[in-house]
């Protein structure tokens, strides 16, 4: 029987558990010895009565008013015992969740505090596990900032005052385990700001979300079982700056629209593998309120956008597509997060994930806001993140966006809108400090593993390992590799000229070379050079139609042979005439055999297949990528004929042969200049043989030089060179 003695709470513990307000709720609610016996208190707002069932011993609580119920029991210790709460005439059992010890030990919390917990996600968010013997979810987050926090969700109807959190030490982490409820379960976090006031936040941890516009996050349990062990285990057998690297760069929510993660499973792996790409990049794939922008406006960083599916079904993509040979590739965006009052943004009521200060907090191009990357915590929730993807998720490189607008103070800021770094300068020492760290934990953890940064500016080193200091006194960043934002847009420029006036602008084709090597570059035509009026990339082409596909198929032929690895956006490999949409997706109907002019675009897409299949089959191309032995200019200065001719080498010195030709003109009996030791040259490749849609000036029969000097070599081939076409040839 409950002693007439009271159990009951004091007012101040009282008031604090009613407004939220509580750091440790377990040391004043469940069961307590007390003089006299265990003291039982319980806290369930809306409950009619509460008994205490320690299996022999039922005893009812007195109703204290406000939820709470109270009872002294005369026990030498604390029991085994559940809880049986009566809502509206209806008895429910359950376990007490306060009567339960942390979850988090001391080595998490220790990681936590000083920033270097590697799997931050297996420590904070919502976990479900076995705690005590008893099955339920784990909640933490980081909230330091919180005069408390309380766990609300669809099992307590949204109601979080009765689940408040304990704050564990000078952490800044609340945890609760709530036991008997699991996978599938809405949830958020209530926060008591510093004013008293209250918000409802996302889980910044969450593994699983809402599909938006809903905004909760949801208990996940993984069930997927992995196939792509073999992929894994070779993933790293080769450095991939010397493998073949060729990227068909995805938009997943638009690229067959209405398609799943399960559905595209088989259409878009089917897809890639035939058009003979190694990798995919998918644009951002974590949760993202907006869907128009594109996934570049994170509020979901550990969570796969719902709108495709559940995070298993993400697995189940990359998995189907490692099984089949492709490297998938994601864009990740740690440079800056959305304001919505649902996710990070004053998470816990003071500014938290962004710096302090709210000019430098503001992004000045996307209405954002950038990571305060001075902070250890931050860093730490960014740096996991990426480990986070790469080791639950499989991914095999991180394309990271927008680096520029991290690296430099200044970005898009004018004068009096920055301050300069310590040592009076325009780096951004924290973003550096980061980026090093981020790129040296994926590289320790995860072999094989690529990093890509998205850097449009000349900063020294992006390529450069962390402990090699350059010229600017920084180590280099440490990324594997590095968009050539210079080549896309010197090499666009060019092809944008009417033929006429290209041999005024040759060295738009040329520079590049000049660079080449100074870090390990892929050369991108990204989604962006497709959008907001660019133009797709054939209609960037001057001329008639048949002089825009002709320019498009040559520029590519010279991309592919191009030094650095290469990546299409979708629908630019049959030559799509419109800009994309990310509505409409590709105009996929361009192909169908009932549309007039659906032969002039297989013509293009039969030109990118083959393009890969004797890309991958020529270790000149890509094998030397990063070393300029592997490449030789034969004519790099002709421009009043619009030809550019250079040799590609692989590590046994095998050459490849790249002839661009970009006038609209046939040049019968053009001299090439080439190394004497090749007895015949054969053409392997030519932009424009008319199964592509061109005019057929090809050359079917091996080509043997001829005793003349060209280009400065002492042997030539004399070839036809067809109009507005890129041909290769290799030693017959």
């Amino acid at each position: 029987m409950v002693s007439a003695v009271s159990a009951a709470l004091d007012a101040g513990d009282r008031e604090r558990l009613l407004h939220g307000t509580h750091h440790d709720p377990h040391t004043v609610l469940g069961a307590h010895p007390v003089p006299g016996g265990v003291a039982f208190r319980v806290f369930r707002p809306y409950a009619e009565a509460v008994t205490v069932d320690c299996g022999e011993l039922r005893a009812r609580l007195h109703d204290d008013g406000d939820g709470f119920f109270s009872g002294l029991l005369p026990l030498s210790s604390v029991p085994a015992h559940r809880l049986l709460v009566t809502y509206d005439g209806t008895v429910h059992e359950t376990e007490d969740p306060y009567r339960f010890l942390p979850t988090l030990g001391e080595l998490d919390l220790h990681l936590i505090g000083e920033g270097r917990h590697e799997q931050l996600w297996r420590a904070l968010g919502a976990h479900v596990l076995t705690h005590q013997g008893v099955t339920g979810t784990r909640f933490a987050v980081w909230a330091p900032n919180a005069r408390g926090v309380r766990v609300t969700g669809s099992f307590n109807f949204w109601d979080g005052t009765g689940f408040p959190m304990r704050s564990l030490g000078g952490t800044g982490v609340w945890e609760l385990f709530v036991p008997g409820i699991g996978e599938g379960e809405l949830y958020k976090f209530e926060i008591t700001r510093p004013d008293g006031s209250h918000t409802q936040r996302a889980d910044p941890m969450a593994r699983r979300t809402e599909v938006p516009p809903a905004t909760s996050s949801v208990v996940d349990v993984s069930r997927h079982e992995w196939g792509d062990a073999e992929w894994l285990a070779h993933r790293a057998d080769i450095p991939v700056h010397e493998a073949p690297f060729s990227v068909y760069e995805v938009h997943l929510p638009s690229w067959r629209p209405g398609l799943t993660y399960r559905e595209l499973a088989g259409e878009l792996t089917d897809y890639v593998r035939e058009m003979g790409f190694t990798h995919v990049e998918l644009m951002p794939v974590a949760e993202h309120p907006f869907g128009g922008s594109w996934g570049y406006q994170v509020t979901g960083y550990y969570a796969p956008t719902a709108r495709l599916g559940s995070p298993d079904d993400f697995k189940y993509l990359v998995d189907r597509l490692h099984q089949a040979g492709i490297g998938v590739l994601m864009d990740w965006v740690p440079a800056h997060f959305p304001r919505d009052e649902w996710a990070l943004a004053d998470f816990d009521g003071r500014p938290l994930y962004e710096p302090q200060d709210p000019a430098r907090a503001a992004h000045p191009d996307w209405g954002t806001l950038e990571f305060d990357l001075g902070r250890r915590e931050v860093r730490n929730f960014l740096v996991a993140n990426a480990v986070y993807w790469c080791e639950e998720f499989h991914i095999d490189g991180l394309r990271v966006d927008a680096v520029a607008s991290m690296l430099y103070l200044d970005y898009s800021r004018d004068s009096g809108q920055w301050t300069p770094n310590e040592h009076g300068g325009r780096e951004n020492l924290d973003a550096v400090a980061f980026l090093q760290e981020m790129n040296a934990t994926v590289y320790r953890r995860c072999p094989g593993v690529v990093t890509i940064a998205e850097e449009s500016t000349a900063w020294d080193g992006v390529t450069r390992p962390t402990h090699h200091r350059g010229p600017s006194g920084f180590g280099g960043l440490g990324f594997g590799l590095k968009w050539n934002m210079g080549w896309m847009h010197d090499s666009l420029q060019y092809m944008s000229h009417d033929p006429v006036h290209r041999k005024h602008h040759h060295h738009e084709m040329t520079f590049s070379m000049v660079y080449a090597y100074s870090e390990n570059y892929v050369l991108p035509i990204s989604h962006d050079e497709v959008v907001h009026g660019k133009g797709s990339l054939v209609s960037k082409m001057p001329g008639d139609w048949w002089q825009r596909r002709a320019g498009h198929r040559a520029y590519l032929g010279f991309m592919w042979a191009h030094p650095g690895k290469q990546l299409l956006f979708m629908g630019q490999e049959f030559a799509q005439g419109a800009e994309w949409s990310e509505a409409r997706g590709p105009d996929w109907w361009l192909l169908d055999p009932e549309y007039g002019a659906a032969a002039d675009h297989r013509g293009v897409q039969d030109l990118v297949r083959d393009l890969n299949a004797v890309y991958r089959a020529a270790p000149a191309l890509w094998q030397r990528d990063t070393d300029p032995a592997g490449f030789e200019w034969i004519a790099g200065d002709a421009a009043d004929d619009n030809v550019f001719a250079f040799l590609r080498r692989a590590a046994d010195g095998t050459p490849l042969l790249a002839v661009s030709h970009l006038a609209p003109v046939v040049r019968p009996d053009y001299r090439i200049g080439v190394p004497e030791d090749v007895p015949a040259w054969a053409e392997v490749l030519n932009t424009d043989a008319t199964r592509y849609g061109g005019s057929g000036v090809t050359h079917p029969d091996p080509v043997k030089p001829e005793p003349r000097s060209a280009h400065g070599r002492p042997t030539s081939l004399r070839l036809t060179l067809p109009p507005l076409a890129t041909v290769w040839l290799r030693p017959a």
